[in-house]
């Protein structure tokens, strides 16, 4: 391989991609071809709640593996990983919530989110935050709330308005012409900005109010990430769809839309086949989000979390980081500017240590490293942020 073919073959998501080209991954680290270790501060970008290759997620796929793959397209067939992976979710969601849409990604998860709130309360528009992300299919980019990104793929959906995140004035703006209001429990691309004076909370209860559905997107603080399974449990609010995704596959693709047994049901009829797909609830995948799950609720993972995050924040303390956004392993760094964090991100790199970017704040050094590091990986990850910004602070 080369990065020449990389470049050639495979389609990009930027002019530049880091284009390490990758030998194998365990635990905390990955490796690339010279046999290099990097030690993973990103964790596919909040997807490897249990680190690289943790050993009971790939028991549990070599003994699907031996099984069956895939059978049948999602919901026809009784498949055991997929309903007990669906069952211990109804466990951990609030009690109203009992069923579970498996699909194949976050995004999907969303736009399956918009059809069931549309389709349950014969409404349209949709209520998003500004500087949301929420995936890139067009439905996801529809309530993206980040118009430079959207303009070149326009017209989207039509009938989506936009708030601003822990603006308790614009609520109003939810009335009883609106389907859903869709946030994420942590605002992610905008910097890991987390609910303020009881925000979700009252924007639960406007909600409530105009017999609107409150959508909330967990793909990022879910499963373990906030020190609870999930982040809305943080906030003093319940919502009526939960959308997850990465941190829940073990290293492997899922999403998932999650609602009451009479709202779900709304897609299975009139019409039928409301929302489908092939390979949403593939046994493997399953196999191995069951497994994920049982490990982040069985142990003390969530509560190290927390322990961790008080670690990192006592630990990186330093002229050039203004402030540290977020919340257990879901944080962000925040520099004096956009200069000094690339160039915290690219020597990093070059260190062993992987942090990125996030997407709509320039200053934030994405900090979100597998559930199952260490406090000695943690220390030596901070240590080289450290020791980069004190050759920066010298330079300054």
């Amino acid at each position: 391989m080369s990065k020449d073919d990389f470049l050639k073959f495979q389609a990009q998501t930027t002019p530049h991609p880091l284009a390490m080209e990758i030998s194998h991954a365990e635990g905390s680290y990955i490796y690339d071809q010279n046999q290099k270790g990097y030690l993973d501060f990103v964790a596919g970008v909040s997807a490897c709640s249990l680190g690289h290759r943790h050993p009971k997620v790939v028991r549990a796929i070599k003994k699907q593996l031996d099984r069956y793959l895939h059978v049948m397209v999602y919901g026809e067939y009784i498949q055991k990983p997929a309903l007990e992976l669906t069952r211990l979710l109804a466990k951990y969601l609030p009690n109203h919530i009992e069923k579970t849409y498996l699909t194949n990604s976050g995004t999907e998860a969303i736009d399956g989110a918009l059809k069931l709130a549309r389709r349950y309360t014969g409404r349209s528009e949709i209520i998003a935050a500004h500087k949301a992300y929420h995936g890139n299919t067009m439905g996801a980019l529809s309530v993206m709330g980040y118009e430079e990104r959207k303009q070149p793929f326009r017209p989207l959906l039509p009938d989506v308005r936009f708030i601003h995140f822990n603006e308790e004035k614009e609520l109003h703006k939810i009335t009883k012409k609106t389907a859903a209001v869709l946030l994420e429990t942590i605002q992610g691309g905008a910097g890991f900005i987390e609910s303020k004076n009881d925000y979700l909370h009252k924007v639960e209860k406007r909600c409530r109010a105009m017999g609107a559905l409150l959508i909330l997107d967990e793909i990022q603080p879910g499963f373990g990430r906030t020190g609870k399974v999930f982040g809305f449990e943080n906030y003093n609010c319940v919502p009526d769809i939960v959308v997850v995704g990465k941190g829940l596959g073990g290293g492997m693709p899922i999403g998932a839309f999650s609602a009451s047994a009479e709202m779900m049901d709304s897609l299975s009829n009139f019409p039928k086949l409301g929302h489908i797909t092939t390979f949403g609830g593939h046994p493997v995948i399953a196999a191995a989000a069951l497994a994920t799950l049982k490990e982040i609720t069985e142990t003390q993972l969530m509560a190290e979390a927390l322990e961790k995050e008080n670690y990192i924040r006592k630990k990186l303390k330093h002229p050039l980081i203004t402030e540290i956004r977020g919340k257990g392993l879901m944080l962000s760094a925040m520099t004096s500017s956009p200069e000094i964090t690339n160039k915290v991100v690219l020597d990093a790199m070059d260190k062993g240590l992987i942090l990125f970017w996030l997407l709509y704040e320039p200053k934030a050094i994405r900090i979100t490293p597998p559930l199952t590091i260490s406090f000695e990986e943690l220390e030596k990850g901070c240590d080289i942020i450290l020791n980069i910004l004190d050759t920066l602070l010298k330079k300054c």
